[in-house]
């Protein structure tokens, strides 16, 4: 044998060692990786996959949660149309720092979670919850749900039950039902929700952007324009899918509560704004509160639909106080 080849079989062999070396080595750290994750199961802690906030529901779809604070008290959040749980922040940071665990999650085809093609109805919003609180065995939990999110909190415990709640919020809420029909005449006319639709095949982004106008009240008289606000609307709105996003607008718009606030009795607070130019007062939050057996409205004097941002301080101090009711 030549030199170089003894050279070149030395180095084969070196090359070798090194490939085996570092197999053994990962193999070591996925196995001690397992051994963690089954430990910390058994302690009652979240293993890898709930550290990565994400729960996965029965037809594969991730649905993406926030959950901040600790505390013997959980609230859950539900976004409205068309943002994700980056819509609660100041409401969780408030609440969090007050001792409560605090829970938002992105709705299917919003915001973290994955984009199915199936699914937006709120059937299956309602059940992407029950997935989440089951996973996570949320239990005594406060519901709030803004906007299309009042739907899908009513929607949960319509169907699923009040076993993991202990009260409800319905902030801005389109229940219980916001189309106008012949029993509804103080609803929305359904080619309001149709011009919706063809704004968002034109052009999404604009529509959103030309929509913070009359979400946050940015029209009315001695309400202080804001850029940013602006600009977060749109780039969350701009984070959920076409398809998803389209196919809400009928949810939201057509989809009648009424049977599932009757099954709702558990207190429940209706807060609503009586200049909502998105949701009117009159056949949302006033019509929900002679359904609801247990529920108390509040009303925001010149409140927009944008309560959570534009009302966030007497909001935050609200649901703190209905969170310490007994």
């Amino acid at each position: 044998m030549s030199t170089n080849d003894a050279s070149k079989n030395a180095g084969q062999s070196r090359r070798r060692l090194l490939v085996g070396s570092l197999a053994v080595a990962a193999s070591a750290g996925a196995a001690a990786a397992n051994h963690a994750g089954n430990v910390a199961a058994m302690k009652g802690k979240p293993a890898a996959a709930h550290r990565a906030n994400t729960v996965t529901t029965q037809d594969g779809t991730q649905i993406y949660y926030k959950d901040w604070g600790t505390g013997p008290n959980t609230v859950v959040f539900s976004h409205g149309w068309p943002l994700n749980a980056d819509a609660w922040e100041d409401q969780m940071l408030f609440l969090a720092s007050n001792g409560y665990r605090c829970i938002a999650y992105d709705r299917r085809g919003h915001g973290r979670s994955t984009q199915p093609w199936d699914g937006n109805n709120y059937d299956t919003f309602a059940a992407d919850l029950n997935t989440l609180v089951s996973t996570l065995n949320i239990k005594n939990a406060t519901f709030v749900g803004h906007s299309m999110g009042g739907g899908e909190i009513a929607r949960y415990l319509g169907k699923f039950g009040s076993a993991r709640a202990s009260k409800a919020v319905l902030i801005a809420a389109v229940t219980p039902l916001m189309l106008k029909t012949d029993k509804n005449p103080e609803g929305t006319p359904l080619s309001a929700f149709d011009d919706i639709r063809a704004g968002l095949q034109a052009d999404r982004a604009q529509f959103y952007k030309d929509l913070t106008t009359p979400f946050f009240g940015f029209n009315r008289t001695g309400i202080k324009d804001s850029q940013g606000r602006r600009d977060t609307f749109t780039m969350l709105g701009m984070q959920s899918s076409l398809r998803t996003s389209y196919e809400c607008v009928k949810q939201f718009s057509e989809t009648d509560f009424t049977e599932d606030l009757k099954k709702m009795t558990l207190p429940t607070l209706l807060i609503h704004g009586d200049d909502d130019q998105i949701v009117p007062i009159a056949p949302s939050a006033i019509a929900a509160s002679k359904i609801l057996k247990n529920a108390r409205l509040e009303v925001y004097k010149g409140g927009s639909h944008a309560i959570p941002q534009m009302n966030k301080d007497k909001l935050n101090a609200d649901l703190l106080a209905f969170l310490k009711q007994a």
